[in-house]
């Protein structure tokens, strides 16, 4: 995968709900998280 590749806001808020969804099962866990892990940060940018 390329490092520019990021994981839409759409697909993250899925991966969000199979997370917090206590019948899915771990592989569907596990590709959550992965997917997860290659959204970007919702957190506010730091001035420097």
């Amino acid at each position: 995968m390329a490092k520019n590749e990021q994981t839409s806001p759409k697909a993250a808020k899925a991966a969000s709900a199979v997370l917090r969804d206590d019948r899915t099962g771990s592989k569907s866990k596990t590709a959550a998280g992965s997917a997860l892990s290659q959204a970007p940060d919702k957190g506010k940018k730091s001035k420097k």
